[in-house]
């Protein structure tokens, strides 16, 4: 096992832009290191620790395989690839239906699949639907594949997760944010800054245009590793943050919809649901008004 040093990085295709952030530095469709082999690096920035394993403080290769990368806020780890094998017959029995036998999208009589291509999406996309229980699909026709109690196992998703990874080895591998030193308090602010717009300030969710809706994170069966997933992958209307926030910002906002959103302290009194001031308006309208009026008709009653 072999530490790369980032001087040794050759960038071998100059190219497409990262689709994420439009203020960040697109870095190149694929780079290689000896030791790592060639990585897929699409949808990635060159910013240094935001997501890209040949820009980060931390990087991990054997034997031509990508292990893990990162910082002291995430570690990025791929599945290991004695799973693939098993992973296959998991995509076999569960995904190639509707992703093609080679997870790329194309059927055998050679046309498009009603699921998209998965080569170079990265484990950390796969492991994301897999155990949010968004894939496998049970409506193929749904317009926004809802979450649900996965029909996988942890260890299955990354299964899968590292069989589709070794077809085309891709980033961003599965984060494990440590949320150990984390600031709340930037977490809160960036979390109203880019989080907010569709998840409400309290992380309620919302709904979208076309039938589409974003979750609630409100929900405690969703993990840090979810969140730290979901940023960093964008699935379905959700932007990618790559390049925009670092890894330490992510782990910021993960750390805050954890804990603060997920287990509210309510100082102020009952907490009515976390769905914010409309709410709140509405009981004491409801209540100081109500009691009001009945207060004045009881005196009225008296005189």
């Amino acid at each position: 096992m072999a530490i790369v040093a980032l001087s040794a990085l050759a960038l071998i295709f100059p190219g497409a832009a990262a689709q994420a952030s439009t203020t960040a530095k697109a870095a190149p469709v694929s780079a290689s290191v000896k030791s790592c082999g060639s990585v897929n690096l699409k949808g990635v920035s060159t910013v240094r620790n935001t997501g890209n394993p040949f820009n980060s403080t931390k990087l991990v290769c054997f034997d031509g395989v990508l292990i893990r990368y990162g910082n002291s806020a995430i570690t990025y780890t791929n599945p290991p690839t004695s799973y693939a094998a098993a992973g296959k017959l998991l995509f076999d029995q569960t995904c190639a239906s509707c992703h093609g036998a080679d997870a790329n999208g194309v059927s055998p009589s050679g046309g498009a699949t009603i699921g998209p291509n998965l080569q170079g999406v990265g484990a950390a996309t796969v492991d994301f639907w897999v155990t949010t229980g968004r894939m496998p699909a049970t409506d193929v026709a749904a317009v926004e594949a809802e979450r649900k109690p996965p029909r996988l196992t942890d260890k299955q998703a990354l299964e899968v997760a590292a069989y589709i990874n070794a077809l085309d080895p891709s980033v961003p591998a599965v984060p494990t944010p440590n949320l150990k030193g984390a600031s709340l308090s930037d977490g809160a602010s960036l979390f109203a800054l880019n989080c907010a717009a569709c998840h409400t300030i309290t992380g309620a969710g919302d709904a979208l245009a076309n039938s589409t809706n974003a979750p609630s994170l409100q929900n405690r069966q969703v993990t840090p590793q979810q969140v730290a997933e979901a940023m960093r992958i964008g699935p379905a209307n959700m932007p990618r943050f790559s390049g925009n926030l670092s890894d330490s910002q992510v782990r910021d906002v993960v750390a805050y919809v954890t804990e603060k959103i997920q287990h509210p302290s309510n100082p102020g009194g009952a907490g009515l649901g976390g769905v914010g001031p409309v709410a709140e308006g509405f009981v004491a309208l409801l209540i100081g008004v109500g009691g009001l009026a009945l207060i004045c008709f009881w005196i009225g009653e008296r005189s």
